[in-house]
């Protein structure tokens, strides 16, 4: 399948970056304060074309990233309990708060409305979409992959980035990484056959936001096997 050989590109490039460690990131990074765009389309064998879209919103500070989902005025609220009884976790619609704690980064999801701060255990990341990664996290993407990537031509309409781009078996990755902001403009990723396209488009907002997680005074802890039937 397609998406397999996107995977494995993927897998090969997160073990270039190990193996070679041809760059390490930078000490330091700017705060940012971001607006994200996923899109997505897939072309199945039967001639079904599939896209989806969402926004997410991003707060990167020195050891804490911050994203939430931009979800519709009109989402119908997830209901926790039903007759007494706690149901999984919508992390979707939650705040995500990723803490810089080592090896292992902390993970855990903001309800505002319960008033909660639900802690994630590293065996459960998979449940919630994590993938474990501090510099995914906080990049975007492991900046290490970059020196495996080639510098390419392609023009640029963003002051000090530049295109960068992978290809293996007709199927590639392609990343506008922004030098000075250090994080990517834009992330591509699909196959020359055109089964299937991703597209991140990273925009910086204007301002800096206070650090949400420093208003959580009084919230409860929370535990996810609190969520789990």
């Amino acid at each position: 399948m397609q998406i397999s050989r996107l995977s494995t590109l993927l897998a090969t490039l997160s073990l270039a970056g190990t193996v070679h460690a041809v760059a390490n990131a930078p000490a330091t990074a700017p705060d940012l304060d971001l607006a994200i765009a996923y899109y997505s389309k897939t072309v199945a064998p039967d001639g079904v074309t599939r896209e989806s879209r969402y926004e997410e919103t991003m707060l990167r500070r020195p050891g804490h990233v911050w994203s939430a989902r931009v979800l519709p005025a009109h989402a119908a609220p997830h209901k926790h309990e039903e007759g007494g009884h706690r149901h999984g976790l919508n992390h979707i619609a939650m705040p995500r708060h990723v803490i810089n704690a080592g090896k292992t980064p902390r993970l855990e999801f903001v309800d505002a409305k319960e008033k909660a701060v639900i802690a994630i255990p590293a065996t459960e990341f998979g449940n919630v979409n994590f993938d474990g990664s501090w510099d995914r996290a906080f990049y975007l993407l492991d900046p290490r992959l970059l020196k495996t990537m080639a510098v390419t031509n392609r023009a640029s309409s963003t002051p000090g980035a530049k295109w960068r781009e992978r290809e293996d078996n007709g199927v590639y990755q392609r990343v506008l990484w922004d030098e000075q902001r250090q994080i990517p403009v834009t992330i591509e990723s699909g196959d020359k056959a055109g089964t299937f396209y991703r597209r991140v488009d990273v925009t910086a907002r204007a301002g800096a936001a206070a650090a949400p997680w420093t208003k959580l005074q009084g919230y409860a802890q929370r535990e996810f096997a609190d969520f789990l039937d």
